[in-house]
């Protein structure tokens, strides 16, 4: 079972870069947060596509993680970093970390994971080298948060508190470093409304795609003049 589900999360990332136009100035990477709806046409990547009316090529899978060791499958990308392909990117939309808590700890003592992932900080870790290839490469980067639970059942509810501390940690880099900006999902879901979630809970509703599109669309024309 665990197979098989790898394998549908592998085709829905691919299939969204299989159909990008290789002129392609705009990349995302991440885990299942970038590539939802990717099949549909409807992702992040997709609304960032339309706003900017440019192509973007989205190599992000669902179930991908910062922290990988299996070597074919994270080649294929299930690591994030090996999603950040060769190309002459103007900016990179990326995301990841939350499966690294929620699948590798359990978001229960996850100082250590968190901590090779990036440090208290935000200077050291997997997330600061890959931000800083990406960013070294010429490219901008937009590093997107996750969604935050309206209030009512999910099973990642466990994982507020990490999650929270993640993102400090995101932010800080952010801060350090020229051309990276953090895009925060916490205040986008009220308290109480299940619009922006799918029937699990945890993946984003279209409705919520096309929002934090639309909050990564304002990054890029307010740090872009020639995007204006």
């Amino acid at each position: 079972m665990k197979s098989f589900t790898f394998v549908i999360a592998l085709v829905a990332g691919l299939a969204t870069s299989a159909f990008a136009e290789s002129n392609a100035r705009i990349l995302a990477i991440g885990d299942s947060l970038m590539a939802w709806h990717g099949m549909t046409g409807r992702s992040i990547a997709h609304t960032v596509g339309r706003e900017l009316d440019e192509p973007v090529m989205n190599n992000s899978i669902g179930g991908a993680k910062i922290i990988y060791k299996l070597p074919f499958s994270g080649a294929m990308g299930m690591k994030i970093g090996n999603q950040l392909t060769k190309g002459d990117w103007d900016w990179v939309i990326m995301n990841g970390g939350g499966n690294d808590l929620w699948l590798g700890c359990g978001c229960n003592s996850c100082e250590k994971k968190m901590r090779k992932m990036i440090s208290p900080d935000g200077r050291r870790g997997e997330i600061p080298r890959l931000v800083d290839t990406a960013r070294k490469s010429g490219a901008k980067v937009v590093y997107v948060g996750y969604l935050r639970s309206p209030g009512v059942g999910s099973v990642i509810d466990a994982c507020r508190d990490e999650g929270d501390a993640l993102e400090d940690r995101i932010s800080k880099l952010a801060e350090i470093l020229p051309n990276v900006y953090f895009v925060s999902l916490a205040d986008l879901v009220p308290h109480g409304d299940r619009s922006y979630h799918g029937i699990d809970m945890i993946h984003p509703s279209l409705k919520a795609s096309d929002a934090i599109g639309q909050r990564v669309v304002k990054v890029i024309r307010e740090n872009d003049p020639a995007r204006q």
